[in-house]
């Protein structure tokens, strides 16, 4: 009986250094990031393009090319209510301390600097396909921005999901993931990709999710139904019988070729993409054309 509860023991312990070692925070290579210089001028364009004040300004603040990122918004899901941070440069309350690596490791591993897992409400499965530069970029133009002393508040979660280690086993099953579109033969069509793949994130909202909170990859943009929200279209050729024209002029000025207007989440999204160039909302629009 000894021998047996002395297997079981071993059996527990090699479980937990198995668990240890699967959801252990993995980070950037480091290397990949040398003698990169930040340009805050192109970080302006990666800032709008990635939606960063969308979710990171206080509730029903104005769009302003100088946005206070005091983080505050709530995201309701189907495992707790995420409060957006500060990422102002506040030193205290932002982050204003931390380095380009470990402003990367957010970004592309969603690793703290302290080496916590942060919830995947932070889209950085598809930030993590962002060019280095990019990052290098985003950051400079983040530290030019207000700083703001307000503190950080707390996410809304439960038993077992704020058990933050298991995110480790997540990462493993839905990060990491190479483009959906692997056949991009333009020019127009990479820049589409990496706009809407990556950038972008558009697939956060327009695709539908598993149980476990991954995106199901097999209905890439053929729309969902988020908690807050409701029902978001699908924006492929089969769900939205718009031409390319049409979907560029949309994202430039909000308005619909049936004469509506944006609404909702989508009022931030067009606020974003009207900043970007003609070329680039082209590009998206391009891309989307591809899933008939």
């Amino acid at each position: 009986m000894a021998r047996i509860f002395r297997y079981l023991g071993l059996l527990g312990l090699a479980g937990l250094a198995a668990f240890y070692m699967i959801t252990m925070p993995r980070s950037v290579d480091e290397a990949r990031f040398d003698g990169l210089t930040g340009d805050s001028g192109r970080g302006a364009s990666v800032f709008h393009a990635s939606g960063c004040a969308s979710c990171h300004t206080a509730p029903k603040v104005e769009f302003s090319d100088t946005p206070i990122l005091t983080g505050g918004q709530s995201f309701p899901s189907d495992f707790g209510t995420f409060l957006a941070p500060n990422i102002s440069p506040s030193a205290e309350h932002g982050i204003g301390t931390w380095s380009v690596l470990d402003f990367a490791n957010a970004v592309q591993r969603g690793v703290s600097p302290g080496g916590k897992h942060y919830y995947p409400v932070f889209p950085y499965t598809a930030y993590a396909q962002m060019s280095e530069q990019d990052i290098v970029d985003l950051k400079a133009f983040i530290d030019t921005l207000p700083a703001s002393d307000i503190p950080n508040q707390p996410h809304q979660v439960g038993f077992p999901f704020n058990i933050r280690r298991t995110l480790g086993g997540w990462k493993l099953l839905f990060a990491g993931k190479d483009w959906v579109l692997q056949d991009a033969a333009t020019p127009e069509l990479i820049r589409g990709r990496y706009l809407v793949e990556a950038q972008a994130h558009c697939a956060e909202c327009h695709t539908p999710r598993n149980p476990l909170g991954g995106l199901d990859r097999s209905n890439w943009l053929a729309g969902s139904v988020l908690p807050g929200e409701g029902k978001v279209p699908g924006i492929t050729p089969k769900e939205l019988d718009w031409a390319p024209e049409d979907v560029a002029y949309y994202l430039e000025s909000g308005f619909t070729p049936e004469f509506d207007s944006a609404g909702g989440a989508m009022t931030h999204v067009v606020e974003n993409m009207g900043q970007l160039t003609p070329e680039d909302r082209n590009a998206i629009a391009a891309y989307l054309q591809v899933f008939k």
